[in-house]
């Protein structure tokens, strides 16, 4: 198996064992997670879809997420994670949904943060969000960060609700 299968296949063990499914919406990892968990042979059993929602346009498109539906909450944080991990969920109709907004870098987003910085969560059975602060400016080192940290989260979900 690749590196990209194995950094998903403890997430998509469970997920297949249990006859879960997972959507995923993410924004500066740029389709890394959704290309892990699909790495792994058999992701058609668990694996619905996903989206990079990279700009508010695709934002609305793939995940239908009314403008009123943001007021009060900025891209890049965990209010904001939350919210997209609930919609690709109810969107696609799966037991999971798993998110990711950030800035990957070199620079940091319009928002403020600085490059490393990225917010992720999972919704389902169990709700969780996190912060993750890489200090770092490495565009694809910050990606490959943001995908393993989303794995840790989403595993760490998945085993609290055995």
């Amino acid at each position: 198996m690749s590196g990209l299968g194995e950094r998903a296949l403890g997430a998509a063990t469970l997920l297949k064992d249990r006859g879960e499914t997972i959507g995923v919406s993410e924004s500066s990892g740029g389709g890394l997670i959704s290309a892990c968990l699909l790495a792994v042979p058999g992701a058609s059993a668990y694996f619905i879809g996903g989206a990079v929602t990279y700009t508010r346009t695709s934002h609305k498109a793939f995940l239908a997420v009314p403008d009123d539906a943001l007021t009060g909450i900025r891209s890049s944080t965990e209010e904001y994670a939350l919210l997209n991990a609930r919609s690709v969920r109810g969107a696609l109709g799966t037991t999971w949904g798993l998110a990711e907004t950030g800035a990957s870098g070199p620079t940091g987003n319009r928002y403020g943060d600085t490059a490393g910085h990225t917010c992720i969560a999972v919704s389902g059975p169990v709700e969780r969000s996190i912060t993750l602060e890489t200090g770092e400016t490495d565009r694809e080192a910050n990606m490959w960060a943001f995908v393993d940290a989303a794995f840790r989260l989403l595993e760490e979900c998945l085993q609290e609700n055995e």
